[in-house]
This record gives structure tokens, sequence and C-alpha cells, in this order.
């Protein structure tokens, strides 16, 4: 059966997963009568929360007798280390552009490494019927982004669709709808070629992802280069290391072997050269080995994934109310969880440091972080975590660099005084300002040192009423920006163990925000608030109302409270300072001072002030 391998590249909600439902629905994948829920690709339980595709995954449909293999990559650039492996595995990307907003940063990242690796795009402007869609110029955008990418001719020459994913219909013709997705198939088949490989040669294949099985053990997945396997084939596993012949390697029999179909893996008794296929039975395999015939063990180019830029440090958990809900809290436990997950996010990094209890991880954003710390949470861990910090690098004149993002900010037009006005301080450098047609929005990109971002994103929301946008992807190193502000306001901190109380938060809520509720149990060190004014302060949330035999009509009053700030992962990463920790636990997120004793801490604040 001919074969087609592509990856589907978009940002964050401009359509993709939608559109990857409509194909399955007509290329026949679903039964007529089976129910079927809505973005059925985000399987993982975060990436239906929150509406984004986080980890790349494998499917297939077969349309008029050609098997089309497709990739459904993350849109985030945070989870690029997803996207960068996963590309090595097709011949051809569809990329996926919002009617409205056009190419956005994540956009750009993710078709820069598929224009690096040759491969053919084909450009679906997707929302067509958005009443607020600039189709004509965001086509002319995405020609622009090409150039700027350095496109070859043919690469510029992509052909260009028009869709409604929701709807499930795609036209070659801007002004005129259609009823299915047939042209978008069809293009596919034209654009496309077919996968380049040697089908009589010695069997070769690339890892580009794994999958794990209680039941089969590892499962390495990627596409065959070079002639075919079949279960109980003898293979070599190469370690990684420069291409070409080399002597050593594992040897072990497959002894499962799947291909895609759909939602499913089906399984085969032998796959040929160009399909992307999955293959138990090798016990040490990792992302960007290869595996081959033992015959002839040529090892192919690894996948190369751009360096993390943010670390933050994994602690273990010794707050006073460690223990209370993690099922895993103990040093070897978290270590082990996290080497395990080096496994497959190969973007990440985890390094010992002089405490035996730390471990530094590093990735590629703050997004890129918080969902292993979300996940981690969920699977029973229990941990504290540090401020984020860049990662800085020296260049070849000796001089600091740190890593610079681009962001792109769309706010009402009214507004963009006080962003340009906010992100000054920060080092902010406006590169482009334009209207976007007549919704009465404009759109602004910053080039920022990526510290400049800490911390803004709730200021911004505040700033914008809510009605602002902003994004921010990884864009080059750049020379030290110097020392930036931090966060302007103070912090809560309670003085005891006890439990909150209404009556004392009532009596501190006019000088702060909240972070904690009635009943919510606290300890000595821990925040409680936000602070109106730039000075930490300690305060007693455990006070009661004191009981007398006397009543009035005032003595009785109502409280009334406002809710509080419930703080997500990402939210309180932005938040912290460098004397402060995250306190994650399956049953909630808290923040704490490093050092909970009041009195060390005006210590050790008096001996900055000395050295200062």
């Amino acid at each position: 059966m001919p074969i087609r391998n592509i990856a589907i590249i978009a940002h964050v909600d401009h359509g993709k997963t939608t559109l990857v439902d409509q194909m399955f629905r007509q290329a026949g994948v679903f039964q007529s009568h089976q129910a079927v829920e809505e973005r059925v690709m985000d399987s993982n339980p975060l990436e239906k929360e929150r509406g984004i595709t986080i980890l790349a995954k494998n499917t297939a449909v077969t349309w008029n007798g050609v098997k089309i293999n497709i990739v459904d990559t993350p849109g985030h650039a945070d989870f690029g280390g997803e996207v960068e492996r996963i590309l090595r595995m097709v011949d051809g990307v569809v990329l996926l552009v919002d009617a409205a907003e056009g190419p956005m940063p994540q956009t750009r990242f993710v078709t820069r490494k598929a224009l690096e690796l040759g491969l053919h795009p084909l450009v679906v402007i997707n929302k067509v019927d958005r009443s607020d869609g600039r189709v004509h110029e965001v086509h002319d955008e995405v020609l622009e982004l090409f150039m700027d990418l350095d496109a070859s001719d043919e690469q510029l020459d992509a052909p260009f669709l028009y869709a409604s994913g929701r709807d499930g219909w795609a036209s070659r013709d801007p002004d005129q709808s259609a009823e299915t997705l047939d042209p978008l198939f069809e293009t596919i088949l034209m654009s496309v070629p077919a996968p380049a490989v040697d089908e009589t040669g010695p069997f070769q294949m690339l890892v580009s992802t794994l999958d794990y099985s209680s039941y089969v053990g590892r499962i390495a997945i990627g596409k065959i280069e070079r002639g075919s396997v079949r279960v109980g084939d003898q293979v070599a596993l190469l370690p990684l290391g420069e291409p070409g012949l080399v002597d050593d390697g594992e040897v072990a029999r497959v002894s499962k072997l799947y291909t895609f179909s759909g939602l499913d893996r089906v399984d085969v008794e032998e796959a040929r050269a160009g399909d992307i296929v999955a293959l138990s039975g090798l016990e040490g395999v990792e992302i960007g080995k290869t595996v081959t015939d033992p015959t002839v063990r040529q090892r192919l180019r690894g996948i190369a994934v751009e360096e993390p830029t943010l670390s933050v440090d994994f602690t273990v958990n010794n707050s006073p109310m460690a223990g209370q809900s993690g099922k895993f809290v103990t040093t070897r436990q978290v270590r082990d969880r996290l080497v395990k997950e080096l496994e497959r996010n190969v973007a990440l990094r985890v390094e010992d440091t002089d405490s035996p209890d730390t471990f530094t991880v590093s990735g590629r954003g703050e997004l890129h972080l918080t969902i292993l710390m979300e996940t981690m949470r969920r699977e029973g861990y229990e941990f504290q975590v540090s401020r984020p910090r860049v990662i800085q690098r020296v260049d070849e004149q000796g001089q600091r660099e740190e890593p610079y993002e681009e962001a792109v900010v769309e706010v009402p037009s009214d507004m963009v005084g006080t962003v340009i006005e906010k992100m000054g301080p920060r080092k902010g450098e406006m590169t482009d300002l334009k209207p976007m047609g007549d919704s009465g929005t404009s759109r602004m990109r910053f080039r920022i040192p990526a510290r400049g971002l800490f911390g803004y994103r709730s200021e911004f929301l505040t700033d914008t009423r809510g009605e602002g946008v902003l994004y921010h992807n990884f864009l080059e190193y750049g020379p030290w920006a110097g020392n930036l502000r931090g966060r302007q306001k103070g912090v809560l901190v309670a003085d005891r163990e006890g439990v909150a109380v209404g009556f004392a938060l009532f009596n501190l809520q006019e000088r702060a925000t909240m972070f904690v509720s009635p009943g919510d149990p606290v300890y000595t060190g821990m925040i409680v608030g936000e602070n109106v004014r730039p000075d930490d302060m300690d305060v007693n949330v455990c006070k009661e109302k004191k009981l007398t035999n006397m009543r009035t009509t005032a003595s009785d009053e109502n409280i009334k409270l406002e809710p509080p700030r419930r703080l997500t992962l990402e939210l309180a990463l932005e938040f912290i300072e460098d004397d402060e920790l995250i306190e994650v636990t399956p049953d909630g997120i808290r923040l704490r001072k490093r050092n909970l004793d009041a009195n060390l801490r005006r210590k050790e604040e008096k001996k900055r002030a000395r050295e200062a």
C-alpha cells in the first residue's frame, strides 16, 4: 500500500486537533453508529483540561488506497523537544494557521525546524468562517514567514487551502466553501512525496519516541528507513553517537510489531521501509538510538534537541505538612521519577546538586516544567520547587549571555500604552506594532529577556482587564540585560500553626489579597496572602473573635470575605521570589518562605542589607 507521512503544525488553539477529528470521520476511522468525543487525540487528562496538545502522538488514516500516517504535534514551543524528534519521521508538514490570528511565535519555531529538515509544507488557513478573519492578509503573512525562514523555492511554492476544521471542509478557493475535506486529502497525496527509503537493504530504523506497556515493556516508535522487519527477527540496538558503522550494540529479538490505524495499534507480522511502526523486545531502547540488522550495524544521525533555557530546583518536601497527602515523599522516590521522565522527555535535563535532597531540573520554559510538576503531583508525589532561573552562557568573547524571548501581545488598542509602559522596566524592546483589521485590537511584538517575563502575566491580565492575550517563545541568546525589577509587593506570612479563621481573614483582606480560606490549615512561615505594600508582614490568620457574655446588634454581624486567589503552578512560579518555595502536594499548592523562622529571616535580611 502506498504511504504518506505527515506532521500537523499549529499554534495553540488554532484548531489542529479538531481538524484531525474530522479527518478521522471522513476517512472512515469511526463507525457511523460510534459515539466519539471531541478532540479525541488529546488523550492525556491534562490536555483535555487545558485544551492544548502536550505529547506528540501517532495515528493513521487510509484514503483512496493510500495510508496517511499523521503525527499530531504540540503547538507550544515549550514542548519543542516533542516536535524536533517527531519531524524526523515525516516527509511533509501541514501548517495550520488561524484566519484571524495568522502565524504566531510557536508556529514560527516549529516551521523553522520543518523547513531546515527539507520537509514539504502544505498550508491550511483554518477558521475562514470567522467574522474577524483576514484570509488574504494571513496568506501574505505565511509567505513572509517562509521567506524569513529561508525556505527553498520549492517550499515557497507550497499549496494553500482554506478550511473550517470544525465544520469539516476544505477548499482551494478562499471565497468558496466546500462540503468535505477531500481537497485536503488530495493535496496531501499530490504535494507530499512518498518516503525516500530503500526497501531492499538490511533493516534500519531510528527511534523517535517511546511508549511503555506493563505487558511487553518498552515500545520503540519510529520510521523504518531501510529494509523490512518481522516478528521474531534479531535486531541490534546501537548506542548513541556519530553516524556510521559501529561494532557494539546489544542484540535482541522483536517480540511484538505494530502499525497505526486510526487511534489503535494493529498487530502485524511484517512491516516495510517507509511505514511508521512500534516494536517491543528491546530492553535498553532510548530516543535517538538506531535499531538495525545485526549483520550491518550502521548508525543513523541522532536527534538534535535545542538546549533548555530555564531551570528550577526540586527539593524533598520538609514543611510541617510534609507526608500528609503524598504517597511518594522520599529523596529516592523523587529522584527515580525525574530520571524516568528523561526517557521520554528529551528536552529535559536533571542534575544533582551539593545537597542530597535537591535536584536541578532544566526545561524549555515555564509550561514545560509545570506540566511535569502537575503530572507528578497527580501521581502522588510531594516536593518543593524554587523560583525559576534562566540558564546563562558565555560567548566567544567571554561576555555573559542570557535567553531572550519573542513576546506577542494582542490587546485593545486603547491599552497599548499601558503594556509598553510595563515592558520598559523589564527591558522589553518593541519590534512591531500594527492594528488587527477592524477588530479594535492591536498586535505588538517585543524582544525581551526571559527574566523580564517572570511575574508579568498576572500583572498583564490585571492591566488589560482580562482582554489581552500574551504569547512568548525562545528567540535567541543575547547580552546580559543587567538587574531587572522583581515583584513590587510583599507577602503576608503566617506567624503560627493552626487553621485559618474567617474573623482574622476579614480584618486582613483590606490590606492584602488572600491565598487561603476559612478552615485551611496553615503553619509558621507559610505565605497566606499578597500585601498591598512592598514589605513582608507576619500575621495571625488563626485569631478568633473573643467571646463575651455581652450581646449587641453589631457584635454578631455577618462577615463577608472576598474569594481567595487560587494559585496554579504557573502563577505560583511567576509569583515567588528567591527566598520562597512552592510546596507541591496531591491535595494542593502552597507557598512558603525558605526559612520558616521569622527571627532568622530578619537576621538574613539585615545581613543582605549590610552586604549591599
